[in-house]
């Protein structure tokens, strides 16, 4: 299984960019893929995840409003779009996958800013919001 992020960048604050996560290596079915930040000198946070089977979504709450994540499932790639950026949105950006089924989405919500949740994670994008 790989993951493939891309579309970090500099950005001025206000503006927005769009994350791409392209997952191969695994054939369909019911996974959930999470984005995660960290930023210089802090722990790595969820920011938002997306499961394929429904399409639920959940995110963090310094981000909800602003981040959309979304997915297409023909193309194996989930999208971040991050609007209203801010400087402290700063950070190195991964995704990550979880491909073990037979969760409730309720347990989702409970867990999926955790990173033991997920199975693979894929490499980072640097994202740097500064005028």
């Amino acid at each position: 299984v790989q993951l493939q992020a891309s579309g970090g960048g500099l950005v001025q604050p206000g503006g927005s960019l769009r994350l791409s996560c392209e997952a191969s290596g695994f054939t369909g079915g019911d996974y959930t893929i999470g984005w995660f930040r960290q930023a210089p000198g802090k722990e790595r946070e969820g920011a938002s995840c997306i499961r394929s089977s429904d399409g639920t979504t959940y995110y963090a709450d310094s981000v909800k409003g602003r981040f959309t994540i979304s997915r297409d499932n023909a193309k194996n790639t989930v999208y971040l779009q991050m609007s209203s950026l801010k400087p402290e949105d700063t950070a190195i950006y991964y995704c990550a996958t979880r491909i073990r089924a037979a969760f409730t989405n309720t347990w989702l919500r409970d867990n999926w800013y955790r990173g033991y949740v997920y199975d693979y994670w894929g490499q980072e994008t640097q994202v740097t919001v500064s005028s």
